[in-house]
C-alpha cells in the first residue's frame, strides 16, 4: 500500500523546530506517510491561497501542527479553511507534549487536538479519529 501523502500546517515562527521533528518521523522504516512539505518562511507572490489550494488538492490530509500560538497563526487557519473546503480530511497534532495548545482560529469546535505519540500518529494517518 502507498504512503498517504500529507500536507503539515504548522506556526512558522513559533513551531518550526517541532516540524523537523515529524519530516524526520516521515522519514523512518515503518512511516506510513510522506510529507509534501511547501511551507515556506518567503512570501508566495501572486495568488498565494491559489498556489497553496493547489498544493492541497495533491495531498491526501492534512496534519495542523498546533502549538502554543496557533491561534494567532492566520496562515495556518487559511490553510485549514481551503482543506475543509476542498473537503480534505485532516487532524490537529499536539506540537509539545506539555503546555497549552491552541486551535487554529478556523477550526471547528468539535475538532480534538491529538497527543503526539509514533503509534497515534500513525492511527491518525490511517484514519483513526
Amino acid at each position: 500500500m502507498a504512503n498517504k501523502r500529507v500536507f503539515i500546517s504548522f506556526d512558522y515562527d513559533n513551531d518550526e523546530g517541532q516540524k523537523h521533528l515529524l519530516v524526520g518521523q516521515s522519514k523512518l522504516a515503518d512511516s506510513p506517510f510522506d510529507l509534501a512539505d511547501w511551507s515556506s518562511k518567503e512570501h508566495l507572490s501572486g495568488d498565494w491561497k491559489a498556489k497553496i489550494k493547489a498544493k492541497l488538492a495533491y495531498v491526501d490530509i492534512v496534519c495542523v501542527l498546533c502549538g502554543r500560538n496557533m491561534a494567532s497563526a492566520t496562515g495556518v487557519a487559511h490553510e485549514l479553511a481551503m482543506a475543509k473546503e476542498l473537503g480534505k480530511d485532516y487532524f490537529l497534532l499536539a506540537a509539545y507534549s506539555e503546555g497549552n495548545m491552541t486551535k487554529p482560529t478556523t477550526a471547528s469546535s468539535t475538532d480534538k487536538i491529538y497527543k503526539w505519540t509514533w503509534p497515534n500518529l500513525k492511527l491518525l494517518i490511517g484514519g483513526g479519529r
